[in-house]
């Protein structure tokens, strides 16, 4: 099944979010690559100052995660998804203005936090619309995901030639457009809503409760810190390989690993869903993240093999790792829905976001200190091998969970009290005579 075809077989909530998504990545990544390079330059602020601005937006959308994914499922769906955009808007729009820091940081602020308030409900909001078909879902819903990726930076690069103001005032239109396009074509979804009113404090401690839904959150640790390699890992390994070329290399990691999503995406998904079904398709994509170090760990520099070995083990790595990430996503997203037991959705994404985003952070800050360190010991091999370990630690956990969720079913009366555990069998993602993929 192509991705348009599956596409059209959704309705128009689901197709909506998934272009609202497009649209969100589209004018994110035409904007926020070249905020640092326009804060120290143009503006002329301090590397201080621009850590503080680029780290004052990543707090406020990964460190909001539960608060978004809370109001999304007290007040609605939608309103949070249309706040967000709009926030956005707003935060890109005084980027074209904002000349001093406190005015930057207020920018970053309300950037990072409309992240915290749309994604998690865009994610509850296609879970619940997508039904028994939100692995397909989330699969199609990826290829507009990486596809923003893909063209954001593109069309970035091309404004940037003007100025970066014009390029943050064009982000501000693509996402005032889609405030408008979510406030009226955007029907109106609510969270399943209990009978027995409880508080906030109330539902964060059933999602807190849920353990296995925070074994699956730690254990997923490991695919973000692997997947988000591609942001540093590989690029500094494209840098120490090509030098001043650097730049044509890593854009090449870039295209690979949006390509591989966009082109293989429902063709992976469906053949790891016909084969293992949800529980060792995410094991089973977690291995291939951690194969993905291989080729460099057996070609981790130009000295052994020549510069052209190490490019092309760096390349292969790249898709592996895109084949991985693609793998695990829609039965990531799925498993969170199925762990909730369909309740307070949106809380679980957002406190799920939050668990890996604290992953993230102390996984690059350790990626980075160990590629330092490996470097000046002559050691590259070690960086791999570390990488490697923690995929095969991250796989390991997701069986054992896998494991135990099947050995452990869950009765009619303890769904009250605990989230029902995924499916164990495959579900066809479409029609059974069709081939799709991934993440």
């Amino acid at each position: 099944m192509t991705v348009l075809r599956s596409f059209r077989s959704f309705d128009l909530p689901a197709r909506l979010l998934m272009i609202n998504q497009f649209g969100i990545n589209l004018g994110f990544y035409m904007l926020m690559p070249y905020l640092a390079g326009y804060l120290a330059g143009p503006l002329g602020l301090a590397a201080w100052a621009v850590g503080l601005v680029l780290g004052v937006r990543n707090f406020s959308q990964q460190g909001m995660f539960l608060i978004g994914g809370t109001l999304a499922d007290r007040l609605g769906y939608k309103p949070l998804i249309v706040v967000g955009c709009l926030l956005r808007t707003g935060g890109f729009a005084l980027l074209v203005f904002a000349t001093s820091l406190p005015g930057l940081l207020i920018a970053s602020a309300a950037t990072g936090f409309a992240g915290a308030l749309f994604n998690p409900a865009v994610r509850a909001y296609l879970a619940a619309d997508t039904g028994e078909r939100r692995v397909e879902a989330f699969a199609v819903f990826n290829v507009f995901y990486q596809a923003g990726i893909l063209a954001g930076p593109l069309v970035g690069l091309a404004l940037m030639v003007l100025d970066f103001r014009v390029t943050a005032a064009v982000a501000a239109v693509v996402f005032a457009i889609l405030t408008v396009a979510q406030l009226f074509a955007l029907p109106v979804r609510r969270a399943e809503q209990s009978a027995e009113k409880t508080s906030v404090l109330q539902d964060w401690r059933t999602v807190a409760g849920n353990r296995r839904f925070l074994w699956f959150a730690l254990a997923m640790i490991g695919s973000y810190v692997l997947s988000f390699q591609v942001y540093l890992a590989l690029p500094l390994q494209a840098e120490y390989l090509a030098g001043a070329h650097a730049q044509v290399l890593v854009s090449a990691l870039f295209v690979i690993s949006g390509g591989v999503a966009v082109a293989g995406q429902l063709r992976i998904t469906g053949w790891f869903e016909q084969r293992w079904g949800t529980g060792r398709s995410l094991a089973v994509g977690m291995a291939i993240l951690a194969a993905a170090f291989l080729p460099l760990l057996a070609v981790p520099g130009a000295d052994r093999f020549g510069t052209v070995a190490g490019v092309v083990a760096l390349l292969v790595s790249t898709a592996l790792l895109a084949v991985g990430t693609a793998a695990v996503f829609p039965f990531e997203m799925d498993t969170v829905v199925s762990l909730a037991g369909g309740k307070l959705v949106a809380t679980h994404y957002g406190f799920y976001n939050t668990i890996v985003g604290v992953g993230i952070l102390v996984g690059n800050l350790a990626t980075g200190t160990v590629v330092g360190a490996a470097r000046a010991a002559g050691a590259d091999w070690a960086v791999w091998a570390g990488l490697g370990l923690i995929g095969a630690l991250a796989a390991f956990a997701l069986l054992r969970l896998d494991r135990s969720e099947s050995a452990q079913p869950i009765t009619g009366d303890q769904i009250d009290t605990q989230p029902t555990p995924p499916p164990r069998h495959p579900q066809p993602v479409g029609p059974v005579e069709t081939n799709r993929g991934q993440r």
